[in-house]
């Protein structure tokens, strides 16, 4: 074998062994790493995470997971009652390493913007600093492209796009005022926030002008971290609340008896990707994880094209194949 023979083997090795690899993890290789190898979740131990959308689901899980590292925790969401369950939870998760003043419960509106500074003040004022905002409230969408009504395009923008772009904003001016622009914005974005899928063209849409939003932050404020973390399919009750094509319809489905990847799991590989300030994550159980990594490469998108239908992706989004 030629020196040149050798080189081409390996070359083949590597790349056969890192397909291998999207097939066998639920994450992207580096975020798969980062958790076995990379910063301990204990270095955010006394950091105050502000949560939205923390009632439930990837929210809730991601509070959880902080809390047994001693995270202090700020839970948003309009659900108050919810809210006060999260928070007992993660005081019963921190095992003593919280007391019941670290963790504050601010119930909150995401599309009532005239609040975000009220309650950031108040956030500002119980614990007189914020390390990191966790943008996690939204909704998801199920409808034709055809069908969807102008107005609701509007409507799932102003919750997972203009709502959080406000809130952040004021974070972030905070972070100039008062670390010279260090600090750190997270967003619970999609895998269709850069690999559309059918029947929810809002909500592609959306996590697309999100993940715009927060990458061209990033490239202003060189500073500040910046985390895109982009869920496949997870097992929560997302879809009871999810946009229709139609103003005022929700979808109200179960996702039981699906193949997803559960909450608490999506939940801390997120708190990894936090403790690592990693920029852009992803997580999916098979084939969710391979088909995120052909969507970042333009020619594995147009191999993919031509062998997968849109009922085939629906399938696969669904948790039904």
């Amino acid at each position: 074998m030629t020196f040149l023979e050798f080189l081409l083997l390996l070359l083949v090795l590597y790349y056969v062994g890192y397909v291998l690899l999207w097939i066998l993890l639920d994450c992207n290789v580096a975020l798969w790493y980062k958790s076995r190898f990379g910063v301990s979740l204990s270095s955010m131990r006394g950091q105050v995470v502000w949560i939205t959308g923390a009632s439930s689901g990837i929210g809730r899980a991601l509070a959880n997971s902080l809390a047994k590292h001693g995270v202090k925790l700020v839970l948003s969401a309009r659900r108050a009652e919810q809210l006060e369950q999260v928070k007992e939870e993660c005081l019963a998760a921190a095992r003593g390493l919280l007391a019941t003043k670290d963790v504050l419960v601010i119930p909150m509106d995401m599309l009532d913007v005239d609040e975000h500074k009220v309650h950031l003040n108040t956030v500002l004022n119980h614990f007189h600093r914020l390390d990191i905002l966790v943008n996690n409230a939204g909704r998801s969408q199920r409808a034709s492209w055809t069908e969807i009504e102008i107005k609701v395009d509007r409507e799932l923008f102003e919750l997972d796009v203009f709502s959080v772009v406000h809130l952040s904003r004021l974070v972030v001016r905070y972070f100039v005022e008062q670390n010279g622009g260090r600090g750190h914005i997270a967003a619970t974005s999609s895998i269709a926030g850069f690999s559309p899928v059918p029947f929810s063209a809002t909500y592609c849409a959306a996590k697309h002008a999100l993940n715009a939003y927060l990458l061209s932050l990033k490239v202003e404020m060189r500073k500040l971290d910046i985390s895109i973390f982009a869920p496949g399919p997870i097992a929560t009750d997302f879809l009871q609340e999810a946009f229709t094509g139609s103003q005022g319809g929700k979808v109200g489905l179960s996702t039981a008896n699906q193949k997803r990847m559960t909450a608490q799991r999506c939940g801390d590989l997120f708190a990894v990707a936090l403790a690592n300030k990693m920029d852009l994550t992803w997580c999916g159980l098979f084939p969710v994880n391979v088909l995120a990594y052909c969507a970042r490469n333009p020619t594995l998108t147009k191999i993919l094209a031509q062998f997968m239908t849109e009922k085939t992706l629906n399938k696969i989004r669904e948790g039904k194949l």
